[in-house]
């Protein structure tokens, strides 16, 4: 195994260019997915990368460095649409995991039940991609495409999430249903952000995670709640009312209509702890 630990995105953008290497952040997807005592092949290590790590903000959005770790996320000072986020941060494994392991790793890891990924959907955030061809961006629902999928090209690195300042209105929360209270993948997990004019609701982002291939926003039911009270519209979100918009499976932790009902369930409660 060669190792390569570049200074800045450039180096690292020329090194896998180059050839098929692996990409370490965090290393906390990385590690358990493979049964060898190491790693196999070339693997470029983007953490000594200034430029990836920490959060900043501009006069169009709020900045998080792609490397930048949960433990960071969940001490920062952030405004209270990004509470889903820091909620999110806090359970993603144990101490030593959240200390690791990177917002960006959790995203190019694309999980279905990725915890990372519903509070940053409900924030309408996007992800900057350096390459060889320069940098661009694109909505994050566009950039994770399928369980463990990606639209990052041969030699493409995520180098940062960006939040607009329509994403930092209102306040938010997160809630994920496991086996067991802490260290515990997701049966299905919800994020909801809220901003408040007179009682009802003004505006509304909702997203679900673990009950479809990729995270999903539901638009349609965001749609049904505006102009309600909180109270009101936590009685709206009912497995019925939401089950259209999901396409959750069978598996080893929950059976699909299991998931569909605690995700309304879910999404029920996070709505009405904001009356």
């Amino acid at each position: 195994m060669s190792y390569a630990r570049p200074a800045t995105v450039n180096e690292a953008i020329r090194i896998l260019q180059s050839g098929d290497a692996r990409v370490l952040a965090g290393g906390t997807d990385v590690y358990p997915a493979t049964q060898a005592q190491a790693l196999s092949g070339p693997v470029v290590d983007l953490t000594a990368i200034p430029a990836l790590h920490g959060i900043t903000r501009t006069d169009a959005c709020l900045r998080i460095g792609a490397c930048t770790t949960w433990s960071g996320i969940a001490e920062a000072t952030l405004p209270p649409a990004l509470a889903a986020l820091q909620q999110a941060a806090r359970q993603v494994g144990g101490r030593q995991i959240q200390n690791a392991g990177t917002v960006g790793g959790n995203l190019c890891n694309a999980s279905p039940a990725a915890d990372g990924v519903p509070p940053l959907l409900a924030c309408d955030a996007a992800v900057e991609v350096s390459g060889t061809e320069g940098t661009r961006q694109l909505p994050l629902g566009d950039f994770i495409t399928g369980p463990r999928r990606t639209a990052l090209g041969r030699g493409d690195i995520l180098t940062a999430i960006l939040i607009p300042e329509s994403g930092l209105a209102g306040s938010s929360t997160f809630l994920k249903l496991g086996a067991r209270a802490h260290l515990v993948i997701s049966i299905t997990m919800v994020a909801a952000r809220l901003m408040l004019d007179g009682g009802r609701i003004a505006d509304v982002a909702l997203s679900v995670g673990a009950c479809s291939p990729v995270a999903r926003r539901l638009p349609m039911v965001e749609a049904m709640l505006r102009g309600l009270s909180p109270a009101d519209a936590a009685k709206r979100i009912t497995p019925d009312a939401i089950a259209p918009h999901l396409s959750p499976i069978d598996d080893i932790r929950a059976t699909a209509a299991y998931r569909a009902e605690a995700a309304a369930t879910l999404l029920s409660r996070a709505v009405g702890g904001f009356a």
